[in-house]
């Protein structure tokens, strides 16, 4: 049976991705190996699924139809990393607004499918770092990022599938939920 690399999203206005990609020409100031996201591929994951069958894909796409959410306003955050082990791994900028109850409402849905998020942080990855020299110089570097705090509506969220390959990962919109 055919699968699909899968999660579910909240996509940008414009506005937004001018912003992200304003703050991503700040960041190859401080030397790094890594790479940063492409512009067509910025979006929040509310909940990655992974590789699915149609049979699972279809009761994903049915739950995800029945989720009443009303629409809401973000916000644009500060700016941060996660870090392994010391080293930054990735780059973000932090989203305030409903998206962590729309996140649980999704979760609750597909409880009966998937495990429930331990851990969610509203958060949009602008940058992917290998390696830097000086970690604690870097990790200050980005929080003092100028981020504008842009308000922008959301008004839906997105089934994406995901194929990967050597030129980076390719995003589809599999389908598209309105909230109410």
């Amino acid at each position: 049976m055919k699968t699909a690399r899968t999660f579910i999203c909240i996509e940008f206005p414009s506005e937004v991705i001018k912003e992200i990609i304003k703050l991503q020409s700040l960041i190859p100031k401080k030397k790094f190996t890594g790479k940063l996201t492409e512009p067509e591929n910025l979006h929040l994951t509310l909940k990655f699924l992974g590789e699915i069958d149609e049979n699972k894909l279809d009761n994903v796409k049915k739950t995800l139809s029945k989720i009443e959410f009303p629409s809401f306003q973000a916000t644009l955050g500060k700016s941060g990393t996660f870090s392994y082990r010391g080293m930054p791994r990735i780059v973000w900028v932090k989203l305030f607004g409903k998206i962590a109850e729309l996140q649980k409402e999704i979760d609750r849905g597909l409880s009966p499918l998937f495990p429930e998020e331990n851990r969610f942080m509203s958060h949009l990855t602008i940058a992917r770092i290998k390696y830097v020299r000086d970690k604690q110089a870097f990790a200050y570097f980005i929080k003092q990022l100028p981020v504008k705090p842009l308000k922008f509506p959301v008004t839906e969220f997105k089934l994406m599938s995901s194929e990967l390959s050597q030129l980076g990962p390719s995003y589809k919109t599999m389908e598209s939920y309105k909230l109410i």
